[in-house]
């Protein structure tokens, strides 16, 4: 064979090659402005393009006819301090429990209190409504008595606090609880609304409590969670199974079309049968995910079954959601227990349940004191350096997951959608040389520490942002991390600049907060994207 020819061969085969890489992405692209999964179509066929792309087998608990959606961008953040499920306590009653109006997006700052300080309340009863949606009510978590509306700048209500009862529950009485069989939608909905759990549905576009003037095109449920020390929400569901179908009933009489039930196809541990058997429930489907986070968002998996396009809605709500909306029709009241978990190093890792929006001081007695002295160098009045003690502080608590939970002080409350505490180290000091050190404390998608050999290894967490905030360049990092068919980098450059067309053009409907959590954790320039995303959310929801 000629030397001729060989080259000529090569050259064909990457023509060839080219061709398939051209023909594939055109697809995809075609797919995706059509409303549906590209993955779902390819120019090369399954067992060939399986055997390039090395995809794993399915695990034995996945149904022979289901199909994984492999989703390779993303990365874990592997961290110290992973709850463990041996240290699961039953039930606990903290001392006090609050509903935050800012928990809720777009809530008006001064709702509408329906009851007074030093009131009676029960679990279920109405606290307060927006104003600007007076059909949609803020139920009480706890029966107890209200002891106090704390207030913020020019009077903003920033939460309502009820001191719980010690004794049994006291729930709230309902009129009627509607039939789903004999009931329409309509009412559904109205008694949903009056009940306090609508709130626990939240749609898409901007993660805002779903509207009950619409009719969403899907709703869906994330049964598992990818986010850093994250719960397994199939504690959160064990002895539960009959509410968490009864849920499902529920949301498939409220969708327009479908449930879509996200379920973990990549784990070792197989889900909660209640989880697989979702798709027995009629109106309900399942779906599988395989692939590092962000697989367990919501968002991520409406992307890829059915996603949001200018002029859709779709619904949402999480697993203690659908079990909350079950047991309200199973037993007429208003129960809003969950399984959390408490994580990170500073912490005992363990599960406790508890009801929504507890007081965690009493949950987080044996956490390590979160301040400490340290002796500083400081000048006096007549400018001599002097040892002054300060109080430092050490630890950070977090509601919710590292990436984007909310800062809490240590008698602060859970929040409403939480279902995660995180104690971390502060990370107030300053470490020279930063990456030109080849230490193995970092997690690193880029590889520029030699921990990314070791991609077992946990971590302490702390708050360092390893970096500052400078010049906003293009690095192709946030594409890397973000495993939707969306360019990030533009998104947020058509948010900067304020234009409307582009930025909705570019995506941006599909997003939350948590989606760009991670391309935050990776950013070289040290952008705050969330804040710029619900920023750039905002203004096209009032414009």
């Amino acid at each position: 064979m000629t030397w001729g020819l060989i080259i000529v061969l090569i050259l064909l085969l990457l023509f060839v090659f080219a061709l398939l890489t051209l023909g594939e992405g055109l697809l995809k692209v075609a797919a995706s402005q059509s409303g549906v999964d590209g993955s779902d179509y390819s120019v090369i066929p399954n067992r060939l393009g399986n055997l390039f792309s090395g995809e794993k087998s399915k695990p034995a608990y996945i149904p022979a006819p289901a199909k994984v959606r492999h989703l390779k961008r993303g990365f874990n953040i592997n961290l110290a301090g992973v709850a463990d499920k041996k240290l699961y306590i039953a039930s606990h009653r903290a001392s006090s429990y609050s509903v935050k109006p800012s928990d809720f997006i777009g809530m008006s700052p001064m709702p509408k209190l329906l009851v007074e300080t030093g009131t009676q309340v029960k679990a279920g009863q109405p606290l307060f409504f927006d104003k600007k949606r007076p059909e949609v009510i803020y139920a009480a978590p706890i029966s107890g008595e209200l002891i106090e509306v704390t207030r913020g700048d020019k009077r903003r209500i920033t939460a309502v606090t009820i001191l719980a009862d010690q004794g049994e529950i006291q729930y709230h009485s309902y009129d009627q609880i509607p039939s789903l069989d004999a009931s329409s939608r309509e009412e559904l909905v109205k008694f949903l609304l009056g009940s306090g759990a609508w709130p626990f549905i939240r749609q898409r576009p901007f993660d805002t409590v779903a509207s009950e003037n619409d009719t969403p095109k899907a709703i869906f449920v994330s049964t598992f969670d990818t986010a850093p020390l994250a719960p397994d929400l199939n504690l959160a569901v064990a002895g539960k199974e009959e509410a968490w179908y009864k849920g499902l009933e529920l949301l498939a009489k409220l969708s327009g079309s479908k449930v879509h039930v996200g379920l973990n196809g990549g784990s070792d541990q197989a889900p909660a049968a209640a989880f697989i058997n979702s798709n027995k429930i009629n109106g309900v489907e399942t779906h599988w995910f395989d692939g590092p986070h962000p697989a367990g968002n919501v968002g991520i998996q409406i992307h890829h079954t059915d996603p949001v396009l200018p002029g859709s809605t779709v619904w949402y709500t999480d697993v203690h959601g659908v079990i909350l909306l079950g047991t309200l029709l199973l037993k007429g009241i208003f129960d809003t227990e969950r399984v959390i978990a408490l994580t990170g190093t500073e912490l005992k890792g363990k599960y406790v349940s508890v009801h929504q929006g507890a007081n965690v001081e009493t949950i987080l007695s044996d956490m390590t004191p979160e301040f400490s002295d340290e002796e500083i160098w400081a000048k006096d009045e007549n400018g001599k350096k002097v040892k002054k003690t300060v109080q430092v502080r050490k630890t950070r608590v977090i509601s919710g997951d590292v990436l984007s939970g909310t800062q809490i002080d240590k008698k602060g409350f859970l929040g409403f959608y939480d279902d995660q505490i995180t104690a971390v180290k502060e990370g107030n000091y300053y470490e020279m040389f930063g990456w030109l050190i080849p230490a193995t404390g970092h997690p690193t998608l880029s590889a520029t520490f030699p921990a990314a050999l070791f991609s077992d290894i946990s971590y302490v967490a702390d708050t360092n942002t390893n970096g500052e905030k400078r010049a906003f360049v293009m690095s192709g990092e946030y594409e890397s991390v973000l495993p939707m068919d969306i360019y990030p980098q533009h998104v947020f450059r058509a948010i900067m600049c304020n234009d409307i067309e582009k930025m909705e053009g570019l995506g941006i409907l599909e997003l939350g907060e948590e989606d760009v959590a991670l391309c935050e954790f990776v950013c070289t320039s040290k952008q705050p994207l969330q804040k710029m995303l619900r920023e750039g959310l905002e203004t096209l929801r009032n414009s």
